[in-house]
């Protein structure tokens, strides 16, 4: 199974979501678009993910190769292939799918929570691990929900922190981040936002466990789609 995962800064790699994918038998390959790395066509995909950084999801013209990424991710999205938006990756799925993402009231940066909504409390991937759910905020940037979209989870400063489209997922905040992933992003958070052990560990450990979901949801989805479709995703 291939998976792709579109990475934009170095600070910002894929964390727990490479070993979910590992655990349920998709070794993914990680794009640079940051050191000019072409991002594959769709046809070439099974699943994408989509990760942060710190550029907006219309900053076009300071970083080109966005316009390509949200055609990218909307052609898979058309064609079934799941898709996972982390933070500016959620930003861009919301973009691909003709909702609006916008510059919101405040910075949200730090530890924080998020809550499940009605429907996100019987979604298959957040749902087990609801209602409230540890993560790590860091955006300034919004979104309205695309057309059709389920509101899946939501925080007190931003309405719209998680939403469904089919078997893809567009997510605000972070839950990929093991020690190592936040080893890397701590540097860059803002003056004076520290993420405290305890709080850490415990977006670690749950979103360990979303993302195994997540993971197995993704490929179930991609074979199911690969059976209908034959011939147009390899094993």
């Amino acid at each position: 199974m291939r998976a792709v995962v579109v990475q934009h800064v170095p600070f910002e790699g894929p964390g727990l979501i490479a070993s979910a994918l590992s655990a349920a038998g998709a070794e993914p390959r990680v794009v640079r678009v940051d050191r000019g790395e072409p991002l594959p066509d769709a046809s070439q995909v099974d699943v994408l993910v989509v990760l942060g950084g710190p550029m907006g999801a219309l900053d076009d013209r300071d970083h080109p190769y966005l316009v390509n990424e949200r055609d990218l991710v909307a052609r898979c999205v058309e064609q079934d292939r799941p898709v996972l938006g982390i933070c500016l990756g959620a930003q861009l799925l919301a973009a691909a799918l003709g909702a609006r993402v916008l510059r919101g009231p405040v910075l949200e940066v730090g530890a924080g929570t998020v809550t499940l909504t009605g429907a996100g409390s019987t979604d298959p991937v957040f749902g087990p691990s609801g209602p409230e759910l540890p993560v790590v905020h860091w955006h300034h940037d919004t979104f309205t929900l695309p057309n059709g979209a389920v509101h899946v989870a939501s925080s007190k400063v931003y309405p719209h922190q998680a939403f469904r489209v089919g078997a893809s997922y567009g997510v605000q905040f972070h839950v990929e981040l093991d020690a190592d992933a936040l080893d890397e992003v701590r540097p860059h958070l803002p003056s004076g936002i520290a993420v405290a052990p305890d709080a850490a560990e415990a977006v670690a450990a749950t979103g360990a466990q979303i993302l195994a979901r997540w993971a197995e949801h993704a490929l179930t989805a991609a074979d199911r789609r690969s059976q209908q479709s034959p011939g147009k995703v390899r094993p």
